[in-house]
């Protein structure tokens, strides 16, 4: 099995479609975009969003349509906690005292160009400490 610069490459535009899409989906939704790939340290999260009164943090699992596992099972509690932690240094960073969700958006790409997307509103819950 392959996994060099191509893979990788590969890899990060198949994420960038997937969160172009999830944006696209949210904003008809209503959503207004606050921020996206918003980093801290090393970690990241991919869509910040908000619904009426409350932060929306989005994480986008995107994936071809041969896929073995649901995208939305790459969803580790070892990347809850780093979504939580990148999270709490956003609103921290911009000021923001609102209510706070935590999304996941699960992208199918097909083969005719078409996608399948699933929307898992309160997907977690921040892990107590």
């Amino acid at each position: 099995m392959r996994n060099g610069p191509d893979d990788n490459a590969e890899k990060e535009d198949l994420g960038k479609k997937g969160e172009e899409i999830a944006r696209e989906f949210l904003a008809l939704k209503g959503f207004r975009i606050l921020d996206t790939n918003w980093h801290h340290g090393h970690k990241e999260i991919d869509i910040v969003a908000r619904l009426n009164e409350e932060i929306v943090v989005v994480e986008v699992k995107t994936r071809l349509e041969n896929y073995a596992v649901e995208p939305w099972e790459a969803v580790t509690s070892a990347k809850i906690r780093n979504i939580v932690e990148v999270a709490d240094a956003w609103l921290r960073f911009n000021q923001v005292d609102l209510e706070t969700r935590f999304d996941v958006i699960s992208v199918v790409l097909k083969r005719d160009g078409s996608h399948l997307i699933e929307h898992f509103e309160g997907a977690f819950l921040p892990p107590v400490n």
